[in-house]
């Protein structure tokens, strides 16, 4: 079948709009997905610039959401016409798979980052028959559709407008996880968050709902640090104008939080947010990193029994916590709906412009279907 789809050709370039062929001939367990939008997340521009590597041209997104149209024979968990979300592919069948913990599966490469089917074969082409890189995290969602697995596929309500929910697969399913999952604050306990971009303030919020009663928003930009406190921060701090280990110890909480979150992968300000914390205070990180080695201070450790752990995709079992979010969400709990804006599919280039100047913080591009 055609499909329209946004193919990144050059890094750093525009993407392209661009009609591409999609065989349609499911494997058992594939499935097929009309799409009614994709989120944008940082990891997209960066894998389009190649501080990660994916082959090109490329057809990148991952965090679509759309209805099902057409299932594999042996496919089971969803049936035609479900509303779904896409997320992270794995393989079911590893070490960490199995025991619970997809997000670390040890074929993580091969499904998301290699731009064919793990036997080479490749479902995308374009009109002169040259292959076109797809499968990316399992979705390749910046496209009027797309060919996913039954395992990174989760059925959601059709209660709320699905256009909406596709950042759930990815990124803010990262933020709360990271705390829901990992840090697991219980009421009255402490947290300070760097970055609130999505990720961060998903994190934010998922922190309110664990009863934190110190929850701290660092960033550079005012109008992130006010949504912040919107969403359930109850002191900010714009690193611009203070240092933060200094503000939080010697003005905010004396000793330090219990947990810290990063997700703007600064060396300097990661050494910040150790130093934020308390003796034996954990501290963890999301998102991709800008320079290639991570480097903190040592005195951010010696003595202190401090921690530091890298979190993949909020350590969630998404066809468990996606629905979770929702139902979070309904309850007016979670409201990431207040990160939101909306795009067409053909203004996708000014909507990553806008990520990148962080004057979007979640756009969601919506896909032309008649």
């Amino acid at each position: 079948m055609e499909i329209l789809a946004a193919v990144s050709i050059h890094a750093k370039a525009p993407m392209q709009l661009e009609h591409v062929d999609l065989n349609t001939e499911l494997r058992p367990d594939e499935v097929l997905v009309k799409v009614i939008a994709t989120g944008i997340c940082h990891s997209d521009i960066g894998f389009r610039d190649e501080h990660m590597p994916f082959p090109k041209p490329a057809i990148l997104g991952h965090e679509g959401a759309g209805v099902v149209i057409k299932i594999g024979s042996a496919v089971t968990k969803v049936a035609v016409d479900d509303h779904v979300v896409l997320s992270l592919a794995s393989c079911g069948k590893c070490k960490s798979c199995i025991s619970g913990r997809p997000t670390y599966c040890e074929n993580v490469s091969a499904l998301n980052f290699k731009g064919t089917r793990t036997d080479g074969s490749c479902p995308y082409h374009n009109h002169d028959g040259e292959p076109v890189n797809g499968l990316f995290f399992g979705q390749s969602s910046f496209a009027t559709y797309s060919l996913s697995n039954e395992r990174n596929v989760v059925k959601v309500t059709p209660d709320v407008p699905l256009e909406l929910l596709g950042p759930l697969g990815c990124g803010l399913q990262t933020g709360a996880g990271s705390v829901f999952n990992v840090l697991r604050p219980t009421g009255g306990q402490s947290i300070i968050v760097s970055g609130v971009g999505p990720v961060g303030l998903a994190a934010i919020m998922a922190a309110k709902i664990s009863g934190c009663t110190t929850i701290i928003a660092v960033d550079i930009h005012d109008h992130r640090l006010e949504l912040a406190k919107e969403l359930g921060a109850t002191h900010v701090i714009n690193s611009r104008i203070k240092n933060i280990s200094e503000e939080v110890q010697n003005n905010i909480l004396p000793g330090g939080t219990d947990y810290g979150l990063d997700t703007t992968s600064v060396n300097s300000v990661i050494t910040e947010i150790l130093k934020s914390t308390h003796i034996l205070g954990h501290t963890v990180l999301l998102g991709m990193p800008s320079v290639e080695k991570l480097e903190v201070d040592q005195s951010a450790f010696l003595a202190t029994g401090r921690s530091l752990q890298y979190v993949n995709a909020g350590d969630s079992v998404a066809d468990l916590f996606i629905p979770k979010l929702i139902s979070l969400y309904q309850q007016g709990l979670f409201p990431f709906d207040k990160l939101v804006k909306f795009y067409d599919l053909e203004n996708i280039n000014q909507a990553i412009e806008d990520t990148e100047h962080g004057i979007t913080l979640k756009a969601i591009i919506r896909m032309p279907h008649d």
